[in-house]
């Protein structure tokens, strides 16, 4: 069952004339190095075309050989290479960043949280959301099982941000409706 909002506070928009946001798209591969300085580009460039708010993909940061893979680069939550990247690459270019995954410990050693994180401005987090639903097929020889290698979170998460309120999810999370009931007044998901 999913709990209510978390960080549900009133937010007047610093940017009532508009704001220009960026929806990164890039094509990560097994190393971690090489797909964080890929986003560096990507967001620098979106910057440069005044981007205050620049939003990465789900696995930005990994997409290896097998699931599996995400277990190995797995991050304790508030440290770590791509945690610091984000924190760092936010404050430096002064923009609100969203890193769409990031593979954070779970209790379960052999599976992560599929977590979206959100960086101000100022490089301080704002925001965790967890993935709540987990992708599961089975199509002959095509079998895909999130459940295996990620543990499913349970809160819905909005934020208060100069934009406006934003509701986080996560791929696959947009197929129920539920979750964005609950997010209630956003302006932006």
């Amino acid at each position: 069952m999913l709990s209510e909002p978390a960080n549900n506070s009133e937010v007047a928009s610093e940017y009532d004339d508009g704001v220009i946001v960026a929806a990164i798209q890039m094509a990560s591969g097994p190393s971690v190095d090489a797909n964080l300085e890929e986003a560096t580009r990507h967001i620098e460039d979106a910057v440069s075309q005044q981007a205050k708010l620049v939003v990465l993909p789900e696995y930005f940061c990994i997409m290896g050989m097998k699931d599996t893979d995400k277990l190995l680069v797995k991050e304790e939550f508030g440290e770590g290479p791509i945690q610091r990247f984000l924190s760092e690459t936010a404050k430096r270019l002064g923009i609100w960043l969203v890193g769409g995954s990031v593979p954070l410990v779970s209790p379960d050693p052999d599976k992560i949280y599929n977590s979206c994180l959100v960086y101000a401005d100022d490089g301080n987090l704002a925001a965790r959301y967890n993935k709540v639903h987990l992708f599961g097929l089975s199509m002959g020889k095509e079998n895909y099982a999130e459940d295996k290698t990620i543990m499913a979170g349970d809160e819905v998460v909005t934020l208060a941000s100069p934009f406006g309120r934003i509701g986080l999810s996560i791929c696959y999370d947009l197929r129920f409706p539920e979750l964005y009931r609950k997010m209630e007044n956003v302006d932006i998901i």
